[in-house]
């Protein structure tokens, strides 16, 4: 496979407006653009039987995640307890230089680390903290002593 452009993630969602308020005012996404998909090209698609509204959002290094609400409201699930507890479940992970001010600003935007008050040191030199969205989606927030240890291609 060759990768034209960066990756790019769709989350399915309830209220699509304010989880993309939560990531652009939060994160610091740049929104893209919003567009409605009409019931005929969704069902073609095996994404839904109603149509959708599907919002862009873009980070500084191009990759883009795709909020996609659906015209019928999406079946609600539980949190798990533990991030791993359930099959299939998938979270973002964000490499940043400041996970204190990061989880500060989520605690601001009335956000608490799953992980809990303080970032976790999982090995010499990597802290990260684990949240979820206003939607309950998992976010990875990690800080690197050296990020050109772990990712040597950046």
């Amino acid at each position: 496979m060759t990768m034209l452009a960066p990756l790019e993630v769709g989350i399915c969602c309830a209220d699509l407006d304010t989880l993309a308020a939560f990531y652009t005012g939060v994160l610091g996404f740049t929104a893209v653009g919003t567009i409605e998909v009409p019931a005929e090209k969704a069902v073609g698609t095996g994404l839904c039987d109603a149509g959708y509204r599907v919002t862009r959002l873009q980070t500084p290094y191009g990759e883009r995640i795709k909020l996609l609400q659906p015209a019928t409201p999406p079946a609600e699930s539980a949190p798990a307890a533990r991030i791993l507890d359930r099959r299939n479940t998938v979270y973002l992970t964000f490499i940043i230089d400041d996970l204190h001010g990061m989880v500060d600003r989520l605690r601001g935007a009335g956000v608490e680390p799953l992980t809990g008050p303080e970032p976790v040191e999982v090995r010499p030199g990597t802290v990260l903290a684990f949240v979820r969205d206003p939607e309950g989606n998992v976010l990875e927030f990690v800080q690197y002593a050296d990020v050109r240890a772990y990712r040597p291609d950046l």
